[in-house]
Protein backbone atom coordinates (compact mmCIF):
# COMPACT_ATOMS: atom_id res chain seq x y z
CA UNK A 1 0.00 0.00 0.00
CA UNK A 2 0.79 3.50 -0.88
CA UNK A 3 0.56 5.31 2.52
CA UNK A 4 0.62 9.13 2.73
CA UNK A 5 1.26 8.79 6.89
CA UNK A 6 0.82 6.35 9.76
CA UNK A 7 0.13 7.67 12.83
CA UNK A 8 -0.75 6.30 16.69
CA UNK A 9 -3.63 8.20 17.75
CA UNK A 10 -4.97 9.04 20.98
CA UNK A 11 -5.84 5.51 21.83
CA UNK A 12 -3.29 4.03 20.37
CA UNK A 13 -4.14 2.61 17.46
CA UNK A 14 -2.68 2.85 14.01
CA UNK A 15 -4.15 4.67 11.43
CA UNK A 16 -3.13 5.08 8.09
CA UNK A 17 -4.06 7.61 5.71
CA UNK A 18 -3.71 6.44 2.12
CA UNK A 19 -3.13 7.74 -1.36
CA UNK A 20 -5.98 6.78 -2.81
CA UNK A 21 -8.22 8.20 0.17
CA UNK A 22 -6.05 11.57 0.19
CA UNK A 23 -6.59 11.91 -3.87
CA UNK A 24 -10.54 10.99 -3.33
CA UNK A 25 -10.24 13.85 -0.38
CA UNK A 26 -8.43 16.63 -1.99
CA UNK A 27 -8.89 16.31 -5.85
CA UNK A 28 -10.65 19.17 -7.74
CA UNK A 29 -13.70 16.84 -8.12
CA UNK A 30 -13.90 16.14 -4.48
CA UNK A 31 -16.53 18.23 -1.93
CA UNK A 32 -13.77 18.83 -0.11
CA UNK A 33 -10.63 20.07 -1.65
CA UNK A 34 -9.63 22.91 0.50
CA UNK A 35 -8.40 20.01 2.88
CA UNK A 36 -5.34 19.55 1.11
CA UNK A 37 -3.83 22.28 2.85
CA UNK A 38 -4.58 21.10 6.23
CA UNK A 39 -2.67 17.54 6.32
CA UNK A 40 -1.04 18.93 9.56
CA UNK A 41 -4.66 19.61 11.28
CA UNK A 42 -5.74 16.07 10.02
CA UNK A 43 -2.59 14.44 12.04
CA UNK A 44 -3.26 16.49 14.76
CA UNK A 45 -7.07 15.40 15.21
CA UNK A 46 -5.62 11.99 15.55
CA UNK A 47 -3.16 12.42 17.70
CA UNK A 48 -5.10 14.69 20.13
CA UNK A 49 -8.54 15.27 19.48
CA UNK A 50 -11.24 17.00 21.49
CA UNK A 51 -13.47 14.45 20.61
CA UNK A 52 -14.03 10.99 19.55
CA UNK A 53 -17.59 10.00 18.46
CA UNK A 54 -18.18 6.39 17.66
CA UNK A 55 -20.75 5.60 14.76
CA UNK A 56 -23.97 4.84 15.69
CA UNK A 57 -24.35 2.16 12.92
CA UNK A 58 -21.12 1.12 12.62
CA UNK A 59 -19.25 0.28 15.39
CA UNK A 60 -16.05 0.06 12.74
CA UNK A 61 -16.37 3.64 12.17
CA UNK A 62 -15.58 6.27 14.51
CA UNK A 63 -15.57 10.43 14.33
CA UNK A 64 -12.68 12.55 15.81
CA UNK A 65 -13.27 16.13 16.12
CA UNK A 66 -10.58 19.42 16.26
CA UNK A 67 -11.98 22.75 16.77
CA UNK A 68 -10.37 25.06 14.78
CA UNK A 69 -10.23 28.12 17.18
CA UNK A 70 -9.71 31.30 14.50
CA UNK A 71 -11.56 29.44 12.07
CA UNK A 72 -14.49 28.19 14.34
CA UNK A 73 -14.61 25.42 12.17
CA UNK A 74 -14.19 21.67 13.43
CA UNK A 75 -11.76 19.04 11.64
CA UNK A 76 -13.10 15.86 10.68
CA UNK A 77 -11.78 12.98 10.20
CA UNK A 78 -13.74 9.63 9.94
CA UNK A 79 -11.44 6.50 10.78
CA UNK A 80 -12.61 3.19 10.15
CA UNK A 81 -10.97 -0.03 11.59
CA UNK A 82 -10.00 -3.39 10.28
CA UNK A 83 -8.15 -5.56 12.53
CA UNK A 84 -7.06 -3.46 15.05
CA UNK A 85 -5.84 -0.61 12.98
CA UNK A 86 -7.67 2.63 11.54
CA UNK A 87 -7.66 4.30 7.63
CA UNK A 88 -8.72 7.50 6.89
CA UNK A 89 -11.79 6.98 4.69
CA UNK A 90 -12.79 11.08 4.82
CA UNK A 91 -11.85 14.41 6.43
CA UNK A 92 -13.49 17.93 5.94
CA UNK A 93 -14.33 21.19 7.84
CA UNK A 94 -17.57 21.49 10.06
CA UNK A 95 -19.49 24.03 12.11
CA UNK A 96 -21.37 20.42 13.90
CA UNK A 97 -20.26 17.40 15.86
CA UNK A 98 -22.21 15.14 14.66
CA UNK A 99 -23.36 12.68 16.75
CA UNK A 100 -24.64 9.33 14.99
Amino acid sequence: MDYIFEITDKTRRNIYLRREEWVHITSPQSLHPQMASYLEEIKQTLIKPDLIVPNKYDDKRANYYKLLKERKLYVLVIVKYLNGEGYIISSFLTRKIIRR
